[in-house]
Order: structure tokens, then C-alpha cells, then sequence
């Protein structure tokens, strides 16, 4: 979907297929039929936003045949969908029965994750709408934190340099700028707004910035306008926002949590304290997974990195953070210039949430993603974006 914001920017709304296993061409395409087709019908738009997740294989596929983009474009094109941003954050088997920590490998350590990058970025050159200004593609902050050293972050900080001139020869090539945003997350090396302004400094704002996924931002307890200053004074452009929502646990009610434990992802627990320390990961207030933070009894309240249906939070007493995501949409909409034109509702643990509240055949799971599509075109249109029909921006 496309809104228009008072400033006059077109602000990019659609939803990350990560929550979809296709991995090769053939399962891509067909997902566009058992998913994405069917929410934009459910939302009566004629023009749907995706936020492609594309494994490494079939990025480097499409990224070696100009054929196959053109293909992939006129499928798109055919269901009435369009592409402005690519999730490159996981690597490939994001929805494995298992994932854990294998999804920040390979890390900005490496050169696998710097072809990956730029072939995602030569591939979305070519599926850009031919109105739109630019394309975004998010991915992991630089690594997981443990290990970490000077040797690795030169090592990072190296291929970051070369992502930079990588994207410089793309837009030559093709004349269509691509950014990548660094998406803070519990546990890596960039958790906070405040770790992006330290440890991404020096790198190629024109090109580079960070993905501002608002589940993560609640889930270090950072306050969304501080964090958004923090940004700023860094001189690091928002790329691209993820709307989402995590859960949170008033003190008192943590137990309510046992039966959100899950064996696929990881789900970084942080209590309230964590916002007071130097090291957000500090063992005191934070764990890398929930039945971790079980066992550990921190002190309540909890956030907890599970991504909940924007439209649908949990039970009580559990709450969902959505009071920090319409805070932060506030802070990046609500004044005379939009501080972000990519947004990706991206919840893609629907298929781990707890029996009674997951989707049992794709075209209830079509439903939930339009609900949250709904939600957020809601909450946007409430700062004053109005919704634009067609293609024309």
C-alpha cells in the first residue's frame, strides 16, 4: 500500500514474507498465489507491498539472470504487487523447525554476507517500481555479540566499505539507489540506538543506515523519542522501519509466558532494568531466550522478543509493547517531514504462536496478515497520511 504524507513523501507500507518457507523461484511465485494475492484482496487495495525475504541461492540466482528478475517482475506486477524493500537480515531456513542463533550467520565478519547483500540489492534495482525513489534492504548489526573483538569489527568495518562501493556500482549500472539499513536486535552487537551511534560510525550514510525494527526498540526499553535524537545526532539515517510488537509481561505475571516457549526462534528477554546499565545484555536484567529468563527469574517487568500479531496481543495478563510502536510512528510521521518512506509489518512467528491463536490454513493466516496490514495503514492514517490508490505516486 501507499500513503502520502502532509510533507509530500510516499511512504511504502507492506508486510515481510520471511513468514513464508520458500526458498528457490518456483515456491517464491507460488506463494504470491496463497498469500500474497489473497491479503491484498482482503484489504480491496489494488496495489500490495511485499517486503521479500529471499535466501541466498535464489538471490544469487536472480542476481546472475536478467531474465529471471524480469520474470519475477512481471509476476508481481500480474497480482498487483510491487517490491521497494528485500529482508536480507536471515541468511537462509528461517522457518527450519530449529533456528535459534544460526540466524546471524554468516555475520558482516564475512564475504558470504556481503555477496548476499549485494545481490539482494543488484536483484531489487530491477524489481523497483519505476516511480519509486529508492530501494532498502535490512539486515543483521554486524553480529552476534559473543565473539567479538577489534579483529572482527575491522574485519566488518572492511566489507562495509565495500557494501558502500558495491551499492555505488549498482546505482551506476542501473540508476536506482539502494539502501541498507543495520537492524538493531537484542543479543548482537548493535542492540541499542545508542550501540548504532558508536559502532556504525564512519560508514557511508548516503548508502547505509539502520532498519528501526519497533519490537526491538521495546524490547531495550528505549524510550522512541530519545532513541530517534540518539539517531539523528549520529548522523544515521532510518532506512526502513519494521512495524512489530513484542510481548510484555507486567511483574507479577511472567509465568504466563511457559506456554509461549518455542523451539524455532530465539526470543531475547529483557527486564526493565536493563535501560539503567551500561551493557543491555547484562546478565542481571537480560537472557537470550525465554526459558532462559524462566529459570533465571529476573525481576519483572519483561519484554520479551517475540513478534505478536499487531492487531491481536496476547491474552491478559500479558500485554504487547504496541504503546512504544504508536510513540515511535508519532515521532517519525506525525511532524512536516517523514522520517521514513519504507515500512514492513513483519511479524513471522505466526506459525510458533501458541496453538489456539495460530493460523491453521493459509487463508486464515492471509486473514491475520491483512489485519495487520489494516492496523497499520490505521494508525498511520490517524497521524494525518492519507491512503493513494494505484500505482501513480
Amino acid at each position: 500500500m501507499r500513503l502520502r504524507h502532509a510533507g509530500g513523501t510516499t511512504v511504502h507500507l507492506g508486510y515481510c514474507t520471511n513468514v513464508h518457507p520458500a526458498e528457490d523461484l518456483a515456491g517464491i511465485v507460488a506463494q504470491l498465489d496463497s498469500h500474497a494475492r489473497p491479503v491484498r484482496e482482503r484489504l480491496g487495495v489494488d496495489l500490495l507491498g511485499l517486503g521479500l525475504w529471499l535466501a541466498a541461492p535464489v538471490a544469487a540466482e536472480l542476481a546472475a539472470d536478467p531474465a529471471l528478475r524480469r520474470r519475477l517482475r512481471a509476476e508481481l506486477t500480474a497480482r498487483g504487487l510491487e517490491v521497494v524493500t528485500l529482508n536480507g537480515f536471515p541468511y537462509a531456513a528461517f522457518q527450519a523447525p530449529v533456528v535459534k542463533d544460526a540466524v546471524y550467520h554468516p555475520d558482516w565478519t564475512t564475504d558470504a554476507r556481503l555477496a548476499y547483500t549485494l545481490d539482494l540489492a543488484r536483484v531489487l534495482a530491477d524489481l523497483l517500481p519505476d516511480d519509486a525513489v529508492r530501494g532498502s534492504v535490512s539486515t543483521l548489526p554486524l553480529a552476534w555479540r559473543e565473539p567479538w573483538d577489534a579483529a572482527r569489527a575491522d574485519a566488518a568495518r572492511h566489507r562495509l566499505d565495500q557494501l558502500a562501493a558495491g551499492l555505488a556500482a549498482v546505482e551506476r549500472d542501473t540508476g536506482r539507489p539502494v539502501r541498507i539499513g543495520f537492524e538493531p536486535e537484542p543479543g548482537c552487537v548493535v542492540e541499542t540506538t545508542g550501540q548504532a551511534g558508536s559502532r556504525l560510525a564512519g560508514m557511508d550514510t548516503d548508502r547505509l543506515g539502520v532498519c528501526l525494527d519497533l519490537a526491538h526498540l521495546a524490547c531495550a526499553w528505549e524510550d522512541p523519542a530519545a532513541a530517534l535524537a540518539r539517531l539523528a545526532a549520529a548522523r544515521l539515517p532510518v532506512v526502513k522501519v519494521q512495524v512489530s510488537a513484542a510481548i510484555e509481561a507486567p511483574a507479577g505475571t511472567t509465568e504466563a509466558l511457559r506456554r509461549w516457549v518455542e523451539p524455532r526462534f530465539l526470543h531475547q528477554t529483557r527486564s526493565a532494568g536493563c535501560g539503567a546499565v551500561t551493557d543491555p545484555a547484562d546478565p542481571a536484567h537480560s537472557t537470550d531466550d525465554l526459558d532462559a529468563a524462566l529459570e533465571a527469574r529476573l525481576p519483572g517487568p519483561w519484554r520479551v522478543h517475540y513478534h505478536v500479531p499487531l492487531h491481536a496481543p496476547p491474552e491478559p495478563p500479558l500485554e504487547s509493547t504496541l504503546p512504544v510502536l504508536r510513540a515511535a510512528l508519532a515521532e517519525l510521521f506525525a511532524g512536516p517531514v517523514a522520517g521514513c518512506d519504507h515500512l514492513d509489518v513483519e511479524t513471522y512467528t505466526w506459525g510458533v504462536l501458541p496453538a489456539a491463536r495460530r493460523p491453521r490454513t493459509d487463508a486464515e493466516l492471509a486473514a491475520g496478515i491483512a489485519a495487520e496490514l489494516a492496523f497499520a495503514r490505521d494508525e498511520l492514517v490517524g497521524l494525518g497520511l492519507t491512503e493513494r490508490r494505484g500505482v501513480a505516486a
